[in-house]
């Protein structure tokens, strides 16, 4: 009679390829709390079932017709733990009396070899790495699963929505609580080549707007280059029409002004001012006294 597999071993592997197929097939909905997917267990758990009752009606019809060596036979098998007759059927070893049944002989070259069938365990792997493998291609052609694109997508979208989010929660950064960081300079350039070098050139050293790495300026507003350029970010210049309120006007957050007052302050405080020799815009203003930067800026 055919060795049957324990129904809660069908019940797993089941259960393991429609998660696999839910996964790869619709693995961005929260199918888990799904009633559906449930439902979809509870009826697959329940034609199992059914099925392990079909095969239990027929093994007995087909037991009785067994002889009693037979059934004793089947009986001392069906006894045997499950995964003990896996492990039995990969790592038996054969009498000499069995050998013989199984033995390939080539006859022209005096090499013998035994025929021995593959184990269970090896067979069911096999069977499964196709099946995974046609359902992943499957998935892999006709949906966005293990598409690296679609991947980097999904999380900086994700991304891009907590970020919205902390800064929906978060007060907006003003004139008094921006605080100047050394680690904003990097993004503060990226930020001042977007929205500021049409005006003041590559490098702040000036063009159609003043040059912003000597000391005279046009409009000395605060204590220190870096809140003077927040202000000049935040309120525009009285002088000139040009240099717009950035952040008024919602062109650019408080969090980037914050960016892009760092970089100033780095290239008129920490940096050589780039003077008319080198390419620099003439000075314009007077000449301003900057307090250094505190602790607590």
């Amino acid at each position: 009679m055919k060795k049957r597999a324990p129904v809660s071993i069908h019940i797993f592997v089941t259960f393991g390829l429609l998660i696999m197929a839910f996964e790869m097939f619709a693995g961005d909905s929260d199918y888990l709390s799904s009633p559906l997917f449930w439902t979809l267990i509870l009826i697959v758990t329940i034609l199992l079932l059914i099925m392990n009752s079909i095969e239990d009606l027929v093994e007995n019809e087909n037991f009785k017709k067994l002889s009693e060596e037979e059934k004793q036979l089947f009986l001392k098998d069906k006894s045997t733990v499950y995964f003990e007759k896996l492990w039995n059927s990969a790592f038996k070893k054969q009498s000499q009396s069995e050998e013989k049944d199984i033995l390939i002989d080539h006859g022209f070259d005096g090499i013998t070899e035994l025929d021995n069938a593959l184990p269970r365990w090896w067979i069911g792997l096999f069977y499964f790495g196709i099946i995974f493998c046609a359902v992943y291609m499957t998935a892999f052609a006709f949906t966005d699963y293990a598409h690296p694109d679609a991947e980097l997508n999904e999380e900086t979208k994700i991304q891009l929505a907590s970020i919205n989010e902390y800064e929906k929660n978060t007060p907006a950064i003003d004139l008094q609580t921006a605080k100047y960081n050394a680690d904003y300079i990097t993004e503060g350039e990226q930020l001042f080549k977007a929205n500021c070098v049409s005006c003041h050139s590559e490098g702040g050293k000036g063009g159609i707007g003043p040059n912003l790495t000597d000391k005279y300026w046009i409009n000395i507003k605060e204590k220190t280059v870096f809140r003077n350029v927040f202000w000049m970010l935040e309120n525009g210049s009285p002088n000139n029409p040009a240099m717009r309120p950035f952040i008024k006007e919602g062109t650019i957050t408080g969090k980037n002004a914050e960016k892009i007052a760092a970089y100033i302050h780095h290239i008129n405080q920490e940096k050589a001012p780039i003077s008319e020799a080198l390419g620099g815009a003439a000075p314009q203003g007077e000449p301003a006294k900057w307090e250094q930067i505190s602790s607590a800026e």
